[in-house]
């Protein structure tokens, strides 16, 4: 999946799916979120997963008291206080919490770069601590002895995650939010945060986690990033200055068989189109261009970016012209990055939280027009704002205008239902009422 190598690709996920229905130890949560497309498939893994490497302790820090502080203490546990996603759609948050009801803590297990923007998160805290030296009991110990009433999770299964730490229960209300999409399997995380887009209905039942469902979104955003004044040209990118640019900025992981096919089918139906990916691995990208040769589009088709600061990577997506989301592991990040910039961005929603993703966001800044649920509609609809320029100029119009009005971008009305739901958490927790499923209410003005 990291090099997109897909020799035998059907038959392995199958192999891999059947195994993880029967409860074997066959793959990773994290990696199985883009083989499956199946919240049900994914709560087995995540439980197998948790069972395994990270079950419940059974002599817990936390046991049963009630804490009687002046401020809700909320305490962030991740190792991506950094140049990270997490860390970037999240520092607004964290800048912005009302001190005058809740008191914040960052345990932060992950390197310290020491550069401005992690003095900028050390910054937005109330006490930030470095535990990179600690273990997991002994990290879990001190959340239990700074009495931290609600306890985040902000990494779950990804990369350098270490979910063991809530497996000795520390506090009284543990929560599973933004850094894993979807269930972490587990009976001590009380709750995760959603929203009804991401966790349908329909899907509730495969989530171990209690809701807590949030209006409008459930994900994040800072509104202040900056985006570097001198912009790249296309030609200085290695990109067409007529032609039309499909874009993908996703990790290599996410890139799945079926999802390069129909963005072949697009690039030979529109003259003189390329797309636009991120670099990440030169295995992936050999691997690419094959595959563009075996569909029948010159490889030379298919550009490639490295990476770059923030500033300079916002600064060069406006030069797409429409971002293709991928199935079943949606566009997170750079969905979000690209409505920030003005590219729209046209997804597939699937059944399970990373295949709905994108759709959430649509949502939220007023584009629902651009969500499809079947993969033909997907495809024509990509086709369409391709081939027609007035349609693709009004939806990139109407972006615009929502940007500043709709509710993804608005971080304080964010922080306030984020909030409400810790307030709703704890004031059932200090009621003696134990966790349950809840709707945040829109909040106003």
């Amino acid at each position: 999946l990291l090099c997109c190598d897909w020799t035998d690709y059907d038959r392995t996920v199958a192999l891999v799916a059947s195994k993880v229905a029967a409860g074997e130890r066959a793959a990773p949560p994290f990696m199985f979120l883009n083989m499956a497309d199946s919240p049900e498939q994914q709560m087995q893994c995540a439980r197998t997963f948790s069972r395994d490497r990270h079950s419940a302790s059974i002599d817990p820090l936390w046991r049963g008291g009630r804490y009687r502080h002046a401020k809700i203490r909320v305490g962030y546990l991740s190792a991506d206080f950094r140049h990270h996603p997490m860390a970037y759609l999240m520092v607004g948050l964290f800048e912005r919490h009302d001190r005058s009801c809740f008191e914040t803590t960052a345990f932060s297990f992950g390197p310290d770069p020491q550069d401005e923007f992690r003095k900028r998160l050390e910054g937005a805290f109330d006490r930030f601590i470095d535990v990179r030296t600690k273990r997991d009991g002994e990290l879990a110990q001190l959340v239990r002895e700074h009495e931290i009433d609600i306890a985040i999770d902000l990494m779950g299964y990804t990369n350098n995650g270490r979910p063991g730490i809530l497996a000795f229960r520390p506090a009284p209300i543990q929560v599973n939010y933004i850094g894993f999409a979807g269930t972490l399997g587990a009976d001590y995380i009380d709750y995760i945060i959603a929203d009804r887009f991401v966790i349908p209905v329909a899907s509730r039942r495969f989530y171990a986690e209690h809701v807590a469902y949030l209006p409008d979104t459930y994900w994040p955003t800072d509104a202040t990033p900056t985006i570097a004044e001198a912009a790249p040209t296309r030609s200085e990118l290695g990109l067409p200055e007529t032609g039309f640019v499909f874009c993908c900025f996703n990790q290599s992981h996410k890139i799945a068989p079926g999802i390069f096919a129909t963005w072949m089918r697009l690039l030979r139906q529109v003259d003189g189109s390329v797309l636009w990916l991120v670099e990440d691995d030169v295995d992936a990208a050999r691997h690419l261009r094959q595959e563009a040769e075996r569909h029948g589009v010159a490889a030379t088709r298919l550009v490639f970016a490295p990476r770059v600061a923030l500033t300079q990577y916002l600064a060069r997506l406006p030069l797409a012209d429409l971002l293709l989301d991928t199935l079943p592991f949606n566009a997170h990040t750079t969905a979000s990055d690209a409505l920030w910039a003005g590219v729209p961005v046209v997804t597939c929603a699937g059944s399970s939280f990373a295949a709905r993703v994108a759709g959430s966001l649509l949502r939220a800044v007023g584009l629902p027009e651009l969500i499809t649920d079947k993969m033909a509609d997907y495809e024509a609809l990509a086709l369409k704002l391709a081939r027609d320029p007035r349609m693709l100029a009004q939806v990139r119009a109407k972006l615009e205008r929502n940007r500043q009005r709709c509710p993804l971008f608005d971080t304080d009305r964010f922080r306030r239902h984020v909030e409400s739901a810790y307030q709703t958490m704890w004031e059932r927790h200090q009621r003696g009422e134990p966790p349950s499923d809840f709707a945040v209410a829109p909040i106003d003005g």
